[in-house]
């Protein structure tokens, strides 16, 4: 589109139906100077969309949506009481009938509370007595929905994770009884399902395919905020992929609306009446909506809640490898082209890893051909693939590319995830500390690797997180017990042109790798 310079407003209308092509004759043949300056790109124009209001939406899928109550026979921590009172000398029966906390725990407690021993300390509560069934307890209250029309019921596991009965209150006020069918604390995902004898159906909803979501779109959550059933927020999708540390399947949407203690296990909606996520964390230093919450993709969920429905369990597959990122410095130190893939810090014992010949030190950099992003990517991959399953590993290792065969394992229920911490080494009888003054650091020999006895607070290697006490058991993927094996390692490396080391460090949290620039001189 070109830019016109001033014109008479006499042939403002001609020129809006001219073409820029002709727009030089005409102004030649007016008298005016053809003056147009070169073209250059448009501004973005969006045009705005027409969202007058969610009450169709609203309307269509609040049927669908139910309050969980959740009761628990745990027993308070005192089975004799839960309180005890004196007040001055006189018991709680004592007070006059018109004191306020009199008045306060008849109100909110109930007078069947109110029992026990006569005497200046009165005491209430659970007073059952020998062979007496347990009492339920509320214990907890969130959000589901309808995932088919014979009644299984979408929550959170967190939720319904320590409970032994289970209501649900549909949004007509309908109070109907559910037993749970499974649940995954991994994805903190749980399925219930109404024990309806009638065999009535119910409304339900879908999930939606979110890879056609995107930041920005209009979202809408229908929950129970803080026991309020039937609350509905709107908002938009804030980031998608986001990790908030919960787990090594981490993939939340993000969402502004309002979502509040009592919306975990609420669906989040596109404009079609599609559950896109479910509700399951919030930031929040307050307590309250700050307009950072965290979804359940359905992308996630879905295949979960198919399995829970179908068996009561998810089975995941399993490698069986301690793993960490691959930062550009460790990239360069093993001589790798891109900071991609997942660093091996350890597999472990009896894993189908181990047994397939993966080693510490190994960057796992495609599965099935495919390459591998980051840790993440490989835990959700391997998690999607069949137990059982042979696929094939891409390594990179001693600089070179190769491909092992590994058959998939199965991921126990509550399975450690990382490889277990070792104990610190005990050092040698005899051990003389020798200094790595290249890298800054002092070390003592042990029987297994070198413990760093002092780090230079100004060294590179104190500024990448190594600390006294810290225990280096390889540098290149090859064991080192002395400050001399060190050396001759890092003197390869430089021979091969490596700018840095990649140094295997064991701490009472772990092991993990980190990469040392070394001395080029």
């Amino acid at each position: 589109m070109a830019k016109i310079s001033a014109f008479r407003p006499s042939l403002k209308a001609a020129l809006q139906t001219t073409t820029v092509a002709g727009l030089a004759a005409v102004m030649l043949a007016t008298g005016i100077p053809a003056r147009v300056t070169e073209s250059y790109a448009e501004a973005v124009s969006v045009q705005a969309p027409q969202v007058a209001s969610f009450a169709d939406v609203v309307q269509a899928v609040s049927p669908a949506v139910v309050s969980v109550r959740v009761e628990s026979d745990a027993k308070p921590a005192n089975d004799e009481s839960n309180f005890s009172f004196n007040f001055g000398g006189r018991g709680f029966d004592e007070l006059p009938d018109d004191h306020p906390l009199k008045r306060f725990f008849r109100e909110f407690g109930g007078q069947d509370q109110f029992r026990g021993d006569r005497g200046p300390d009165r005491r209430f509560g659970d007073r059952r007595g020998p062979g007496r069934k347990p009492h339920l307890r509320p214990t907890a209250q969130g959000s589901g929905f309808f995932i088919s029309e014979d009644g299984y019921i979408v929550t959170n596991n967190h939720v319904v994770s320590d409970g032994s009965a289970f209501t649900v209150v549909m949004n007509d006020g309908t109070e109907l009884k559910a037993t749970l069918v499974g649940k995954d604390s991994r994805t903190d995902l749980a399925v219930l399902k109404v024990d309806e004898k009638d065999k009535r159906k119910f409304t339900y909803v879908s999930f939606a395919d979110d890879s056609q979501i995107r930041v920005g779109d209009w979202v809408v959550a229908v929950g129970n905020p803080f026991g309020l059933g039937g609350t509905v927020t709107a908002g938009i999708i804030s980031a998608r992929g986001r990790d908030i540390g919960s787990g090594p399947y981490d993939d939340y949407l993000q969402v502004d609306a309002a979502v509040n203690r009592g919306n975990s296990g609420g669906p989040t909606f596109n404009l079609n009446g599609q559950v896109v996520g479910i509700n399951t964390a919030i930031f929040s230093p307050s307590g309250g909506n700050v307009g950072i919450a965290f979804a359940i993709p359905a992308s996630v969920a879905k295949g979960v809640v198919a399995n829970l429905m179908k068996d009561g369990k998810v089975d995941r597959g399993w490698l069986g490898v301690q793993i960490q990122p691959v930062s550009r410095d460790i990239a360069d130190s093993l001589g790798l082209a891109d900071a991609a893939g997942a660093l091996v810090v350890e597999p472990q014992a009896d894993s189908p890893g181990a047994k397939a010949g993966i080693k510490k030190g190994d960057v796992i950099t495609a599965l099935e051909g495919e390459p591998v992003k980051d840790p993440r990517d490989l835990a959700r991959r391997v998690a999607d693939i069949a137990p059982g399953k042979t696929v094939d590993v891409a390594i990179w290792r001693d600089g070179k590319s190769q491909t092992i065969k590994v058959e998939i394992g199965t991921l126990a229920g509550e399975a450690i995830e990382a490889a277990t911490t070792t104990d610190d080494a005990a050092p040698a009888e005899e051990s003389s500390e020798q200094a790595l003054a290249d890298l800054g650091i002092s070390v003592t020999p042990g029987n297994d690797g070198l413990t760093v006895s002092s780090v230079d607070p100004d060294s590179d290697a104190s500024d990448r997180g190594l600390k006294e006490g810290d225990r280096i058991t390889s540098v290149n993927n090859q064991t080192v017990k002395s400050a001399d094996e060190v050396m001759k390692v890092i003197e390869a490396a430089r021979k091969d042109g490596r700018s840095k080391a990649l140094f295997q460090v064991e701490t009472k949290d772990g092991s993990r790798f980190l990469a040392l620039p070394i001395d080029q001189g």
